[in-house]
């Protein structure tokens, strides 16, 4: 009676499913898509055997059509990443390693963050643009054809740059367009677009107009040229506008964050990229400078951020992340304590960084050789800096060998942690006796082999 209401266990673990690849696409559809012959002869012109196929969530339909497409015009065995460690727009080498993959395609929106483990192809997500219509607003927005402008755009409409920047060349002379290929003779880069200004001029003389929806990459651009005057076109929309965030109210909220990494004794360093290069480095150097500033600092790795993951340490006072430009501006309202940025933290404990307008969202840009690096004052034995906070109006004291307030609150820091229930894998060297090796139960829990089918 009870094979009537459910299935033997055996049978579920035997049973051959005929699979049946389903897409939202046909195999054209994908091609003109996802770019199947290119990626192809990139594949077969390396000659790898194992390709990592990484997308973000909202593609994922379209996978498994990609990789079956994939599989049958190269040599390549395809997996598909799906749910990636960090953001989606990073590339994900510790995952595509994990299958022994030689390289990686990555799909749909990218951040563009440099990597250097693997071999990497971007295929970005062809979105329609209406070419017409978006000159046509350029056109409006910008009336004077001496205007000094510079075309940035969203990944996903690359395609639609140069076809755009052909319609516009003629009436407008200074005219920009960037580029995602790498080109070391590029004087500007940032977030993987290089594009050259005229002689004469910096980036501030120019205006920017911005090709695609309002989210992180336009908001890393606004931020990081907060002195230049920022146009729209939403592809989607059809939509132009004028830029009227007030980027000087966003500055002065990561000005509050500075502040309150000020006041802070004891930070966490969240480690939210594997893929992007230096990220050790910068690891590194943010320790050291946390150190220098009289303040202890505590690393955790725990992949994707929510509150509940950082509310199991109420002992830390501020947390910085460590992540790629586009998932660096957290918005931390709804944790229990606040997450900056490396920038935000080396202006807090670097006494030779000055706040400016400037602002930096990619923390390559901070390691020494970086066009944003400052390296640390130099603090003699005993010297005592104060200052007074602008958010508790308290005084505030860092010496790097002798601060009584700072080195109580690392015992309090750790004897918080001594007092915890689990603290974590430990070693525990020579307590553990040494045993041999032994086979264990086969089978699932629901019925492992030794306790029979009954």
């Amino acid at each position: 009676m009870a094979d009537a209401f459910s299935s033997s266990s055996q049978m579920v673990i035997q049973r051959v499913v005929d699979v049946t690849v389903k897409t939202n696409s046909p195999p054209e559809k994908l091609e003109e898509l996802y770019h199947i012959r290119k990626t192809c002869n990139f594949i077969n012109q390396h000659n790898f055997k194992k390709v990592a196929l990484q997308f973000p969530d909202e593609l994922l339909v379209d996978s498994v059509g990609i990789a079956a497409e994939i599989e049958k015009h190269s040599n390549a065995k395809p997996f598909i990443l799906g749910d990636t460690s960090y953001g989606s727009c990073c590339v994900d080498e510790v995952a595509a390693e994990h299958v022994g993959a030689e390289c990686i395609v990555h799909y749909g929106r990218a951040c563009l963050s440099p990597s250097k483990r693997l071999p990497l192809m971007y295929v970005f997500e062809s979105r329609p643009v209406d070419v017409s219509k978006c000159a046509s607003t350029f056109r409006d927005l910008y009336p004077d054809t001496q205007s000094h402008v510079v075309i940035l755009y969203d990944v996903n409409y690359v395609h639609a740059i140069s076809d755009l920047a052909a319609l516009l060349s003629s009436d407008y002379p200074n005219l920009i367009a960037s580029d995602h290929e790498q080109d070391d003779k590029q004087i500007i880069c940032q977030f993987g677009r290089q594009f050259s200004l005229k002689n004469g001029l910096c980036i501030t003389d120019y205006s920017m107009f911005f090709v695609g929806q309002e989210g992180a990459t336009l908001r890393n651009f606004m931020m990081t040229w907060n002195r230049c005057a920022f146009c729209s076109f939403d592809p989607s929309t059809m939509t132009g506008r004028t830029e009227l965030v007030r980027i000087n109210c966003a500055l002065m909220k990561r000005y509050y964050a500075i502040e309150r990494a000020k006041d802070a004794n004891v930070v966490g360093i969240l480690v939210g990229t594997l893929g992007v290069a230096d990220y050790l480095t910068i690891i590194q150097q943010l320790k050291e400078t946390i150190r220098r500033a009289g303040k202890k600092s505590y690393m955790f790795a725990m992949g994707k951020l929510n509150v509940p993951k950082l509310a199991n340490f109420l002992e830390i006072d501020i947390f910085v992340l460590i992540a790629c430009p586009e998932n660096s501006l957290l918005d931390s309202s709804e944790f229990y304590k606040p997450v900056v940025t490396p920038f935000e933290m080396d202006m807090a404990c670097n006494n030779n960084r000055e706040w400016s307008e400037e602002y930096v969202t990619d923390f390559r840009h901070l390691l020494p050789g970086g066009q944003n690096h400052v390296p640390l004052a130099d603090q003699q034995e005993g010297e005592e800096e104060t200052d007074v906070s602008l958010i508790t109006g308290a005084l505030r004291s860092r010496n790097l060998l002798k601060c009584t307030i700072i080195c109580c609150c690392f015992l309090f820091s750790a004897s918080f942690l001594a007092e915890r229930s689990w603290h974590g894998l430990e070693q525990k060297l020579g307590e553990t006796p040494v045993v041999k090796a032994v086979e264990g139960r086969r089978g699932i829990a629901i019925a492992y082999e030794e306790e029979g089918t009954s």
